[in-house]
C-alpha cells in the first residue's frame, strides 16, 4: 500500500537526501508542516513567526519499507533531544517532529519514542513532538534535491554530506 510520512528532523535538505534513496520510497518532498498560517514559504518560516517546521514528506510503499523502518532512519539522522534546533540550525522550524497521518502511525511513533527513552539511547530526554498531520506546503523549487544540485555549497559540504554519508554507511542494505 502506498502511504505518506511527514517528518521534521532539522534542515529539510538533510532529511530529503537521506530518505530519497531508500528502497520502497517513491518520492521525498521538502516542505513545511505544522504551522499556524494557511500557507508557508521559506522567508516566512525562517522568520519564526509561523510555527511551521521544515519537513520531508515521504511517499512510500509499506510492503517494501515499513513505517517503523522510516522511524528508525528518522531517529538515526538527527538528535531528537535538541529543542528547536539541529546543530547550528536554530529556530522552531528545525524542531524534531513526527506528523502522523493515521492512528497506526501515531501509535507506532509513540511506542518507538517510548522505547528509545526507556532504553536510555540518549542522555537527555527526547523532545520530538508527535502531532496530527494537518497540511503540507511544498518548499520552493530551489530546495528540491538541494544536495545533488548544490554539492559545492559550504553547508552541504560541512553538514549535509557528512550526515548523508554516515546514514548510507549504516543503512547500505536498504538503499536502492
Amino acid at each position: 500500500m502506498i502511504r505518506k510520512a511527514t517528518l521534521g528532523a532539522g534542515c529539510f535538505w538533510c532529511i530529503e537526501a537521506c530518505f530519497k534513496d531508500v528502497k520502497g520510497v517513491l518520492a521525498v518532498s521538502p516542505g513545511y508542516s505544522g504551522g499556524d498560517e494557511g500557507t508557508a514559504n521559506y522567508k516566512a518560516v525562517c522568520s519564526g513567526t509561523t510555527n511551521h517546521v521544515e519537513v520531508a514528506q515521504i511517499e512510500f510503499d509499506d510492503s517494501i519499507v515499513p513505517y517503523e523502518k522510516l522511524l528508525e532512519i528518522f531517529w538515526f539522522v538527527h538528535d531528537p533531544t535538541q529543542l528547536n534546533r539541529q546543530g547550528n540550525d536554530v529556530g522552531t522550524q528545525y524542531k524534531s517532529a513526527i506528523f502522523y497521518h493515521d492512528e497506526e502511525q501515531r501509535i507506532g511513533a509513540q511506542k518507538y519514542k517510548d522505547r528509545l527513552d526507556s532504553e536510555g539511547v540518549w542522555e537527555k530526554p527526547i523532545v520530538t513532538e508527535i502531532v496530527k498531520f494537518e497540511a503540507f506546503y511544498p518548499a520552493e523549487e530551489y530546495h528540491k534535491n538541494y544536495l545533488e544540485n548544490n554539492p559545492e555549497n559550504p553547508y552541504c559540504q560541512s553538514v549535509v554530506r557528512p550526515k548523508v554519508d554516515k546514514f548510507k554507511a549504516v543503512f547500505a542494505d536498504i538503499l536502492q
